[in-house]
């Protein structure tokens, strides 16, 4: 019989939930990733620790599927905070492998890395030489159950160590909530007698894989649909209304503020979904079909907890035939057609450099169909949801949005790279002052993506603080980043390359594409930081109201 060490448990036990690692190497977890090269585990290295956990965590985000990351302890470890904290803020679930202080006791160098994963709402869950097995096993079904990011903990005296034989017990099957019976009723006679219905669908409709039901139950209903930024096209077709939100145009928003009823899908109502309490109006009924125990919001009317497509497939079954809202789907046709799309941006800006609205129209005339796109967090966030075509939700990794962070991007889309499997060009889509920041990792996407393309929105600022505090007469000085050439030094780590001055320079992309579109190419955009986005418009608004009604 083949003899394991404590390690070579983990791994063999995680190796029935995943295929990729992340990581970089250390003194502990080096023999975990001996152990889970022997497996077959395919390791994508990446340069920066934090990058080992948000890379795990793109890939799921893009193909539903569990990843690992993995780091040392001490230094490793803390350096992946950041990642850890967007993960579990965003539910997304995700295994970080890394070493920790000896079982004997910890060392000067050591910290309490448990009490740190708690403060970030992250469960470690420390093996034994006795129990690794049993132990993985549990933070695997942890982090699945609870849609969150957990820590395998190895102690460095015992990572080299024999383990001991385990009798593993069987995988957990997954708890779907269902509270149907106590609530579907109300809401299929309240949708029976909207006159205007609106099914608006979050994440947690597309994981359940229930867009086939909502569009049906919105065909039945003559029913207006629309998604969050997350769910993004998963309803498209007759009556689809677009994002809900910030990302939205000022047309759908008021559409959807004069539905009646309102099913929300698996959303969890988030206030830039809501544009900060203004895209519903005030007497609309608001429906919430979720696997939360709870409604997530106050303005919720009547809460379902269940699996959304087996609550929608039996909606469908308690309605009648025939469309109550066909003249609801007619109206909103019309003023679709006739009302302002988004901006098309200008030809000329004050600087001279490129209006991002128009820059984002003409890529998306250039970038190849099928894309998946990753994006960072900064200003420029809403450029891609807005004016590029994403096809379905799986297609748009909206990353550092959920704890407010720039910085991950490059490291999600070396995760989303490794998950993309048909053919698909990775899009990352970035700010200068993110790109920045991780920079590190540009290397490790070069290395990963079989074809990628990186967008970057060079304002040579942080975007953001200039138009928050600066607007106000507050010192830029802080806010402003030196103009690097990032084309430079993209060449320099391997891909090809071009500065984007004019919306001619594109062309260079575009001959790259037709070429293959083979590696990496990073389109080194600059752009002008004249143009405020809508979203960041209405949450300033937001935040000057909350501010004037605490001082009333």
């Amino acid at each position: 019989m083949t003899t394991l060490t404590v390690s070579g448990r983990v791994a063999q036990v995680l190796s029935s939930y995943v295929t990729d690692v992340f990581g970089v190497m250390g003194n502990g977890n080096v023999y975990f990733l001996d152990a889970a090269e022997q497996l077959g585990l395919r390791f994508s290295a990446v340069r920066h620790e934090g990058a080992a956990i948000a890379a795990a965590d793109a890939y799921y985000r893009t193909s539903g599927r569990l990843a690992a990351g993995t780091t040392t302890y001490g230094p490793g470890f803390t350096n992946a905070l950041t990642a850890i904290a967007e993960a579990v803020q965003a539910q997304i679930p995700v295994v970080l492998v890394t070493g920790d202080a000896p079982s004997s006791g910890a060392r000067p160098q050591d910290v309490d890395q448990a009490a740190i994963a708690a403060g970030l709402g992250a469960a470690t869950f420390t093996v034994t030489r006795d129990a690794a097995g049993s132990i993985t096993r549990q933070a695997v079904e942890y982090a699945l159950t609870k849609r969150t990011a957990v820590v395998i903990a190895i102690p460095y005296d015992l990572a080299a160590l024999e383990a001991d034989e385990e009798e593993l017990p069987a995988p957990l099957a997954p708890t779907v909530i269902d509270d149907v019976d106590g609530g579907l009723g109300q809401v299929a006679r309240l949708l029976a007698g909207a006159k205007r219905p609106l099914i608006l669908a979050g994440r947690g409709a597309h994981l359940a894989g229930a867009g086939p039901e909502l569009r049906e139950l919105a065909d039945r209903l003559g029913a207006l649909t629309a998604g969050t930024a997350l769910a993004l096209n998963l309803l498209n077709g007759e009556g689809y209304l677009g994002v809900a939100g910030g990302f939205g145009t000022d047309t759908a928003a008021g559409l959807m503020g004069e539905a009646d009823v309102v099913l929300v899908a698996g959303a969890s109502l988030s206030p830039f979904t809501l544009r900060f309490g203004h895209l519903l109006g005030p007497d609309s009924t608001v429906i919430q079909i979720d696997t939360a125990l709870q409604p997530t919001h106050p303005r919720v009317d009547a809460f379902v907890s269940a699996d959304v497509k087996s609550a929608a497939s039996r909606l469908l079954g308690m309605l009648d035939g025939g469309a109550s809202g066909t003249a609801w789907r007619a109206e909103a046709r019309k003023r679709l057609a006739e009302g302002p799309g988004h901006a098309a941006g200008s030809a000329e800006t004050p600087d001279g450099r490129l209006d991002p609205r128009a820059l984002a129209s003409a890529l998306d005339a250039v970038l190849p169909e099928r894309r998946t796109v990753v994006q960072d967090g900064g200003h420029f966030l809403g450029w891609a949801p807005m004016y590029w075509n994403i096809p379905r939700p799986q297609d748009l990794v909206m990353v550092g949005t959920a704890f407010q962070s720039i910085g991950l991007g490059l490291a999600s889309a070396v995760g989303a790279a490794r998950a993309v499997e048909d053919g698909r060009t990775l899009v990352l889509a970035s700010g200068d002052g993110g790109f920045l920041m991780g920079l590190s990792d540009l290397e490790s996407l070069i290395g990963a993506a079989r074809s990628a393309i990186v967008v970057i929105y060079n304002d040579a600022a942080y975007g953001a603080e200039i138009h928050q505090y600066a607007s106000k007469g507050l010192t830029d000085k802080p806010m402003l980043i030196p103009e690097v050439d990032f084309s430079g030094v993209a060449r320099a780590l391997g891909a090809e390359s071009a500065i984007i001055r004019s919306l001619s320079d594109l062309s260079a992309l575009q001959d790259w594409i037709d070429a293959g579109a083979k590696g990496t190419f990073v389109a080194d955009c600059r752009i002008t930081s004249s143009v405020r986005a809508p979203w960041m418009s209405e949450w300033m608004a937001a935040s000057r109201a909350a501010k004037a009604a605490l001082a009333g």
